[in-house]
Order: structure tokens, then sequence, then C-alpha cells
């Protein structure tokens, strides 16, 4: 079984592991230029985003290739999944890829702008997040087909909040960010980028690739990174996760420098 996923707080790669199989980055896949892939079994891990998936995600499905006997799909989520997972199947059948099942699992929101994160923290043990993945290893490994359709309630709504994906996830969505004083340029939120959008001079700078991750906002050793408009300074990594497997899975330093 291989597995594509793409994390910033550790969530997507704990439920990929608990999932099992050959684990393979998004990012990094993009970074070398790989796409093609053979597997009896294959799948996908990634964070939803104002109801659809992000924008590297994107730009992985839009040009991959595979040929497997059963493909399936998680997307994690924090407060609402609306019909992301359903739209994927479609552009997947579009693409000529069948999805034989797809789900979704509420685990914690690191969306800054709109949810404190303590309480979403203390939320953990409500959200019934290992019940929940088990549940979803059950049916892979049982080769479960299902595509949920959702309601028109939530069609309606995915429709409207996708119209806001480009202003919410925006490239220069960065410029937003303070380095504050606790700032010791160490580099490591450079290393966190998935977009490669860090650099390190006289000062940190950010460039127009954001991929709106908060990677390197949460996972900051000095918590020297802020948004203009957040309304929490705590920050949030999944406890199973350490810092440095979110840094292999995003670094996109060239192996030759």
């Amino acid at each position: 079984m291989t597995v594509f996923y793409f994390t910033a707080t550790g969530n997507c790669l704990y439920a990929a592991k608990t999932i099992g199989g050959k684990l393979l980055s998004i990012p990094q896949l993009i970074k070398e230029n790989k796409f093609y892939f053979e597997d009896d079994v294959i799948g996908f891990v990634f964070p939803i985003y104002v109801l659809t998936q992000p924008k590297i995600v994107k730009e992985f499905i839009s040009k991959i290739k595979l040929k497997s006997n059963y493909i399936f799909a998680i997307g994690t989520y924090g407060n609402m999944s609306g019909a992301c997972m359903y739209n994927l199947s479609k552009i997947f059948k579009k693409r000529n890829i069948e999805l034989n099942y797809v789900d979704d699992i509420i685990m914690v929101d690191n969306y800054l702008p709109l949810f404190e994160m303590s309480d979403q923290i203390n939320k953990i043990k409500d959200k019934k997040i290992e019940e929940k993945l088990e549940s979803i290893v059950c049916n892979i490994r049982n080769k479960i087909n299902s595509i949920p359709k959702p309601g028109i309630g939530e069609r309606i709504i995915t429709k409207i909040m996708n119209l806001l994906f480009p202003i919410m996830v925006s490239g220069k969505s960065a410029t937003k960010y303070i380095v504050n004083d606790k700032c010791n340029k160490c580099g490591i939120c450079v290393k966190l980028c998935p977009a490669g959008n860090i650099e390190i001079k006289e000062n940190i700078k950010f460039n127009n690739k954001c991929e709106v991750c908060y990677a390197c906002l949460h996972n900051c050793p000095n918590n020297a990174l802020h948004l203009k408009n957040q309304i929490s300074n705590v920050r949030f990594r999944n406890e199973n996760i350490c810092i440095n497997e979110i840094i292999e899975a995003n670094d996109q330093k060239l192996k030759e420098e």
C-alpha cells in the first residue's frame, strides 16, 4: 500500500502512519517531479482547507498517473468538511481515476484567525479520533467501496466557501505574518515550509507562494511567528508527531545544496 500525505501540524501524518503502508510526502514528490505510481492499494491523506483541497494537493492530483485496484482518500478537518471529499471523487473521475472510498475525520483545526488553540486542544478527547481512525483502517483493510453523497445544504455551503478559497488561501497570505524579537533565525521555519516560501537573509523574508498551512507558525520553537489577525497565541502540533518528521516531509532544500 502506498499513501500520499500532506501535513503541517502532524494531524495528517499521524493519520497516514496509523493507516500504514509506504508513506510519501506530496511536497517532496512535487519537488522530485514524481507523478506515476503503481500499487495494489493507493491512498491520499490531507487537511481540508475552506471545504476543499490545499493548493499543493490540487497541484499533485492534477499531475498524477495511477495504476491500482483500490484507491482511497481521507480528509482531516476541524470544523466542517462539507462536500470536499465527494467533490474530490468527481475531480478524480474527470482524470479517469476511480476513487473507491472517501472519508473524513475531525481533528484539531490549526486555523489561527478563527480558532482558539487552547479550546481545540481541550476538545481532542471529545473528537474520538482514535475510534474514527480505527474505523477508517478497518474499511481500507476490507476494501470498502463508499463515496457518500452530501446533502444539498453541504453542497451549497461548499460552493460558496470554495469561491472564497483564493482569498483565504492566497500566496501572499504570509504578508500578514509578524516576526517578533523572539526570533533567533534558527531556520526551522524555512525547513518546515512545503512551498519553499521562506528565506533568511538579514531578516526573515516571506515570498508569494504561501500555502497557508501554518507549519511555520505552529512549529516555531520560540513562538516567534504570529498573524496580524490571530485569535490565539497558543500553538499546536499533534502529540504523536515530532518536528523533525514534519521537516522531513516538507523541507524544500535541494539535496545538492
